[in-house]
C-alpha cells in the first residue's frame, strides 16, 4: 500500500511537470502573438483600422489556443501513466500550436490573401492531427469497454474538423474569407465546452 501510494505521488508529479511544462509554453505563444499588435502612431480612431486584420486573427487564434488549452487539461487528467510517446506526442501538439504566432501574423498582415489563409489552416490542420494523436496515446492506456473510451464514442468534432480545415485550405485559393469563416467555424463548435473527458476523470476511471 505504501508502495502504491508513493507511486502515485510520483505519477502525479510526472504529470504536473508535462502540464505546467505546456502551460508555460502556451503563455510563450499568446505572448508573441500579442506583440504582433503594434501601437499605432497618432491617437485618432481611424489609425485602428489598418490593425483591424490582425487583432481579428489574432482573436481567433487566442479562441483555439484556450480550446486546445482546456482540452490539453482534462486530457492529460485521464492519463495513467507518463511514458516516452506520451511526451513526444505532447511536443509534437506543442510544435505545431508555437507556429501559431507566425501564421496569425501573417494572415493579419496580408488581409487574408490566399497563400497565408491557406497556410494558417494547414498549420491548424496539422495541430488538430497532433493532438488526436495525443488523445490515442492516452485512450490507449484505458479498456476497449473503460468509461473514457465510452465517453469518447464517434467523437464527431474530431473527425470533423479536419475536413473543415481541408476545405477551408482548399477554398482559399479560391474565396479566401470563406475560409476564414469555416476556421470561425470550427473555433464556434469547439467552443462549447466538452464535458466527456471531465466526467470521466471526476468519476475515478
Amino acid at each position: 500500500m505504501l508502495f502504491a501510494s508513493g507511486f502515485d505521488y510520483l505519477f502525479a508529479m510526472e504529470k504536473n511537470r508535462i502540464e505546467a511544462f505546456s502551460d508555460g509554453v502556451l503563455a510563450i505563444i499568446i505572448t508573441i502573438m500579442v506583440l504582433d499588435l503594434r501601437v499605432p502612431k497618432g491617437s485618432d480612431v481611424t489609425v485602428l483600422k489598418p490593425l483591424l486584420p490582425v487583432f481579428l486573427t489574432y482573436v481567433l487564434s487566442f479562441i483555439y489556443l484556450g480550446i486546445y488549452w482546456n482540452n490539453h487539461h482534462h486530457l492529460l487528467k485521464a492519463a495513467r501513466s507518463v511514458t516516452g510517446a506520451m511526451m513526444w506526442a505532447n511536443l509534437h501538439l506543442l510544435f505545431w500550436l508555437s507556429l501559431f504566432p507566425f501564421v496569425t501574423g501573417w494572415m493579419g498582415e496580408n488581409h487574408f490573401t490566399t497563400a497565408p489563409t491557406a497556410i494558417y489552416g494547414a498549420v491548424m490542420l496539422l495541430a488538430a492531427i497532433a493532438y488526436y494523436i495525443l488523445q490515442t496515446v492516452i485512450l490507449s492506456q484505458h479498456d476497449r469497454d473503460s468509461k473514457l473510451a465510452r465517453a469518447m464514442g464517434k467523437d464527431w468534432k474530431g473527425k470533423l474538423s479536419p475536413a473543415l480545415y481541408i476545405t477551408g485550405i482548399a477554398l482559399a485559393f479560391f474565396r479566401p474569407w470563406i475560409s476564414c469563416l469555416i476556421y470561425l467555424g470550427v473555433a464556434l463548435i469547439w467552443l462549447v465546452p466538452d464535458p466527456r473527458i471531465e466526467r470521466v476523470v471526476t468519476s475515478g476511471d
